[in-house]
């Protein structure tokens, strides 16, 4: 992991653009439309939006960000890992640094939507290991059968 670099990315490159159409890909391959709520590149784009790649050695592993939702709480948004590189700690790590940098940019709370799915469940174990807890829906999101939202204080 010593070659690890988390680097806020503009989404300019053509190597992130094709990382995310494969997120959304494989979101859309999982979950019914409607409860799909992965951010495409121009939504990522907008300025209530700090977008992070995680680079090993020039080689895009995985991307993150947080989505402003008022003063004092942001949205985990886009966490994805290279499949090749599932399992091999760097989502952990961009995870931690994400909350850094939230906590840094003065927020108090930060929250998540993710997939209720079997699919996921490596996801929220890693969420609650990193002391997200399950919650109610948030922000502009309702119930759903194929999500599952987590909250924590900074």
């Amino acid at each position: 992991m010593s070659s690890i670099e988390i680097v806020v990315d503009d989404l300019s490159g053509p190597p992130i653009a094709e990382f995310l159409r494969a997120h959304l890909a494989e979101m859309r391959s999982i979950t019914p439309p409607e409860s799909v709520h992965a951010l495409d590149l121009d939504a990522l784009r907008k300025p209530d939006v700090t977008f992070w790649s995680v680079m090993d050695g020039g080689i895009l592993v995985g991307c993150g960000a947080i989505k402003r939702l008022d003063a004092e709480h942001a949205e985990v948004k886009s966490m994805r890992t290279a499949p090749r590189r599932k399992r091999s700690g760097v989502a952990t790590l961009l995870l931690e640094h994400i909350i850094g940098e939230a906590r840094r940019e003065g927020f108090t709370r930060l929250s998540l939507e993710t997939g209720s799915q079997e699919f996921f469940l490596p996801a929220r174990r890693l969420y609650e290991k990193l002391g997200f807890a399950y919650c109610e829906p948030f922000a502009d999101y309702g119930h759903d059968p194929n999500s599952v939202y987590m909250t924590r204080t900074l």
